[in-house]
């Protein structure tokens, strides 16, 4: 009778229930046993959480240098606080845009919907998964209600979307019919896709370049992710006339954003957890080969996007500055056994604690040089930026999670 008892109220209180049942039973054991029990009760706890399996396998990384100082076409300026929120409570993490030629400016969010905004009115025009209405309340959800993270137009007027969840798709925005294009349990070369994530079209042949973040966790578990720092993604192609799925390059780093040059010679892209640009060549000699053109960034790179001006523009998820301490992921990255040590102990949660409420876009040319920034180093219209859209003058700012759509009349 005892056992089915005790067994009712553990299925009732959760993990987080349980945890503090027996954080209450630890602190009474150690009022009642003194200091010998003290010890003992520590050293068992030691043990439990050593015996306790981590859900990350990570690797060590370290990172090629300390950050950059910012001096120079880094230098700290308020540029980004230039700007104001708009349709606050209404976006939540409009991460992707695109625009069409009436200067409708298309974007997905967190809750798995895509939207049109024309001026300064919002349309719904379709949901990516379910219409519940727990969608974007908690990341539990998502794989049910989607999230679309790339957003393209391409030649025909249609939405191409790349949801983290399930797969490519064609949407009318119109009408908001969803076409699958490519199922995420299908993946590529027997890998199913666990994180789609990047997009970008070729306007000259119709392909679609993509990116797997992970094969191994989806984008409620990125924060996981980014601490394993593990090469576990791929870019890849799909035709949308033939149906052909390629890997271009596998083994990276968390490869998020992806931008075509002017001429689509090549293209840049984003490997996230670890500061760093690759640059994939297309075309010419070297086509087929990447290369390394930034690192040691002062933040972690989410999005790039090639600016009216021939330029790309890069928004920083997460800024990596020099201060007394180590950037967090410098600091752990050498140490596999920390690393697994936090994933256990330490909520997802927690982390947020630990990101800097500052604003950051770099503007680079085609080596991977700094042609110029914009900063808002308190935060005061955005922070955490993941994607940075040029549209008639205007810059979009995205994100992942936060709930407004920051813009910037003029950046210049």
């Amino acid at each position: 009778t005892h056992r089915w008892i005790v067994f009712i109220i553990i299925s009732h209180l959760g993990k987080r229930g349980i945890l503090v049942v027996l954080i209450s039973v630890v602190l009474s054991l150690v009022f009642r046993l003194g200091k010998r029990g003290i010890s003992v009760v520590l050293l068992s706890v030691a043990v439990g959480v050593y015996l306790l399996p981590s859900p990350i396998n990570p690797q060590p990384y370290i990172f090629k240098g300390p950050p950059p100082l910012l001096e120079g076409p880094l230098a700290v300026n308020t540029r980004l606080q230039n700007g104001r929120r708009l349709f606050t409570g209404q976006l939540h993490g409009p991460e992707s845009f695109t625009a069409d030629p009436e200067g409708n400016v298309y974007t997905g969010t967190v809750d798995g919907k895509l939207w049109r905004i024309h001026q300064e009115t919002l349309t719904l025009i379709t949901h990516m998964g379910q219409d519940l209405q727990e969608c974007g309340s908690r990341t539990d959800y998502e794989p049910v209600c989607g999230r679309p993270h790339g957003v393209r137009l391409d030649s025909g007027g249609q939405l191409i979307v790349a949801d983290s969840y399930f797969g490519l798709f064609s949407v009318d925005p119109q009408t908001g019919h969803k076409t699958l294009l490519l199922d995420s349990k299908t993946g590529a070369d027997g890998v199913p896709f666990a994180f789609l994530n990047g997009l970008e079209i070729s306007s000259q042949t119709g392909i679609i370049y993509f990116t797997d973040s992970s094969s191994r966790w989806g984008r409620r578990h990125v924060k996981l992710e980014v601490i394993e720092t593990n090469a576990l993604g791929r870019l890849l192609t799909f035709d949308p006339v033939s149906g052909h799925v390629g890997v271009l390059l596998d083994g990276l780093y968390m490869p998020n954003g992806i931008a075509l040059s002017p001429d689509e010679s090549f293209l840049l892209l984003a490997e996230t957890s670890i500061g760093c640009i690759l640059r994939y060549w297309l075309k010419g000699p070297k086509a087929g080969t990447e290369e390394v053109i930034m690192n040691n960034m002062p933040g972690y790179p989410d999005n790039i996007r090639l600016s009216d001006r021939g330029t790309f523009l890069v928004g920083l998820t997460t800024t990596r500055f020099r201060k007394l301490m180590p950037p967090f992921l410098d600091l752990i990255g050498p140490y596999p056994a920390v690393k697994r040590f936090l994933a256990k102990v330490v909520p997802l949660s927690w982390y947020n604690m630990l990101l800097p409420r500052y604003g950051l876009v770099l503007e680079l040319d085609g080596e991977g040089e700094v042609l110029g920034s914009l900063h808002d180093p308190t935060g005061s219209l955005t922070w955490a930026v993941s994607d940075v859209f040029s549209h008639q003058g205007r810059l979009y700012l995205g994100s992942t999670d936060l709930p407004f759509l920051p813009v910037l009349e003029d950046w210049s």
